[in-house]
């Protein structure tokens, strides 16, 4: 949208996690308001109207009816915690969220360059979206002690990152996949 721009790439106006999106990783999608002709985009005008909050979170009437069923369906990156991670953001302070999303990008570049098997990208940005930190981390921790576990086929290794992920976000009754509007 022209005249929108914003420094922070990694945490959207709106609260999503651009720096774990696809789309944003392969380079297709400078992220919100990072220039190069951003679609437009209601809530990018609505910040320009409101005098540029930098996150919604910020504007006095926040939460506004353009929340409503935000976080229903997903686009390239999940929705689901749209509202909760602006809560987080706005509780923990910007810089401290975007020091999470940083590792947590780092994370996600590293299980891309080692366990996709060349279908898995999507899969990986929802489960590093959605888990916790501390989950990823220990999954990436028990993966690490396996002993011959780098011997093992890139198909292997990626179906066994793939169940691990699963079975750490069915404990928390997480489901790893997008969620399409009907």
């Amino acid at each position: 949208m022209k005249g929108f721009e914003r420094k922070n790439q990694l945490f959207s106006l709106c609260g999503l996690n651009c720096g774990l999106c696809p789309m944003h990783l392969n380079r297709y999608c400078p992220g919100c308001g990072g220039g190069n002709g951003n679609q437009s985009c209601k809530i990018a005008k609505c910040s320009l109207d409101h005098g540029g909050v930098e996150y919604c979170f910020q504007c006095e009437e926040y939460p506004c009816e353009k929340y409503e069923h935000i976080d229903d369906f997903d686009s390239f990156v999940t929705h689901r915690n749209q509202i909760a991670d602006m809560e987080k953001a706005k509780m923990v302070g910007i810089a401290v969220y975007n020091a999470e999303q940083s590792e947590k990008v780092e994370i996600l570049n590293y299980i891309l360059d080692h366990f996709n098997d060349g279908r898995k990208k999507t899969f990986f940005c929802v489960a590093v979206n959605l888990l916790d930190l501390s989950v990823i981390k220990q999954i990436l921790n028990q993966i690490s002690e396996m002993e011959g576990f780098e011997d093992w086929m890139e198909k292997e290794q990626s179906a066994l990152v793939v169940k691990m992920f699963r079975a750490a976000a069915d404990e928390k009754k997480i489901e790893l996949k997008l969620r399409k509007k009907k």
